[in-house]
């Protein structure tokens, strides 16, 4: 073998083994991400693809607000925004994020301004108090919670939702009094019934009724038929 032919057979062992090695160096890189970079990535990937993913946002937002990275996450729900306006979780996350940043100023402010998006809307009220319920931020999910009891009084999820507000803080005489209002708009809810009697109140669930009937009329006719002569 002349001296050429082994100089490029060495290059080109070379060239394959720093290859093999780059591959086999990002395929580490990726088995040693943690769970929540991986997400990031995948998540990161999505919004390349379409940026204009709203829930990839919120998701992302989510992460680094678990990582104490509220600037980012801030920007993340700003952008979710931007694409779906009325996105409650998004809303109350925003909120949470502008008060870890201490611009409490404008927190406040778009919360006034989301609750007022959701005025006249007892479901769009009720979603935006269970995000702000999600963010830890009480007195939020508190208001938004009697804004959707004002526009839907006579609504057993609202009046029960606000019972299992107060039961979530501890407050027993509150929980009792939005339990048991749900309860007599709806009797058929085991679980507030059940909650009831943990509470001490004893709550009588109606049974349920036989709507097809067809296969007893058929048993009472046969009855009539062999009672004849």
């Amino acid at each position: 073998m002349t001296r050429k032919a082994q100089f490029v057979g060495l290059t080109f062992l070379i060239c394959t083994l720093l290859f093999c090695g780059c591959n086999s160096s990002r395929k580490g890189d990726e088995i040693w991400k943690t769970p929540t970079e991986q997400e990031k990535a995948k998540l990161l990937k999505q919004i390349d693809r379409k940026y204009e993913n709203p829930q990839a946002h919120f998701e992302l937002g989510q992460l680094y607000q678990a990582d104490g990275m509220w600037a980012q996450a801030e920007n993340e729900y700003r952008i979710a925004l931007s694409f779906d306006p009325a996105y409650r979780q998004a809303q109350a996350a925003r909120v949470k994020a502008l008060l870890a940043l201490d611009d409490n100023a404008k927190a406040e402010l778009l919360a006034d301004e989301y609750m007022s998006q959701a005025s006249n809307s007892p479901a769009g009220s009720l979603r935006l108090a269970l995000a702000f319920q999600k963010q830890a931020m009480d007195e939020y999910a508190l208001a938004c919670y009697q804004q959707a009891l004002r526009l839907a009084p006579n609504s057993a999820k609202i009046n029960r939702q606000i019972g299992y507000y107060y039961l979530s803080k501890g407050d027993k005489e509150q929980a009792k009094h939005y339990l048991m209002r749900s309860f007599d708009l709806n009797r058929n809810q085991p679980e507030v019934a059940g909650e009831l009697g943990r509470l001490g109140i004893r709550t009588k669930i109606p049974r349920k009724t036989e709507k097809r009937t067809k296969k007893l009329d058929k048993i009472v006719e046969q009855s009539d038929k062999e009672r004849k002569p």
